[in-house]
């Protein structure tokens, strides 16, 4: 009988050491994903800012930061980073005024492209942190996944002085009182 005791023993570590190993498997899985469609995300976003940029070069005949749009949007994916760092400085450069709707469409992508390149870092570092537990080391969970990349540009934000100086109040309340409606 206490034989018994020891097989169910041995048969219940192996049940919870394989659910434990399953569920880090597939957490190196999710991480992975996560952080291939924020990279995803992150390039589309880079393509957006750039296309929204020749825009703006386009309107105000600015041909150095047509240029570097188009640079941006042509770059292969070793020189990616310098193209944007490259376009990031041309548009601080640049005197954008927030009346034209094009530049407002420059601001409002550059501060998404901001957010999207945050999202993409954080998954990034996830997934990295992952990779390097003992156990996914040792077992060669993350060796099918390409390791994930960081992705260094300048921040993409606009200086504030871009953005529109006026912001439109509500409209004022009636004066007159309700009863006299």
């Amino acid at each position: 009988m206490p034989r018994m005791w020891w097989v169910l023993g041995v048969v219940a570590l192996v049940a919870l050491l394989s659910a434990y190993l399953g569920w880090t498997a597939h957490r190196v899985e999710r991480v992975h994903v996560r952080a291939q469609a924020a990279e995803r995300g992150l390039d589309a976003h880079l393509l957006r800012r750039a296309a929204a940029a020749a825009v703006v070069a386009e309107h105000q005949d600015n041909a150095e930061l047509y240029a570097a749009a188009r640079l941006a949007l042509d770059a292969d994916p070793d020189e990616r980073e310098s193209a944007e760092n490259d376009l990031t400085r041309q548009l601080r450069a640049a005197p954008l005024s927030g009346a034209d709707p094009a530049v407002r469409q420059l601001i409002a992508t550059s501060r998404r492209l901001g957010l999207a390149r945050q999202v993409h870092t954080d998954q990034v570092r996830d997934a990295l942190t992952c990779r390097g537990r003992l156990v996914v080391r040792a077992l060669g969970m993350a060796r099918r996944y390409p390791l994930p990349q960081y992705f260094d540009i300048e921040d993409p934000a606009l200086p504030s002085s871009a953005a529109p100086a006026e912001v439109p109040q509500p409209a004022a309340p009636p004066t007159a009182p309700l009863e006299a409606v």
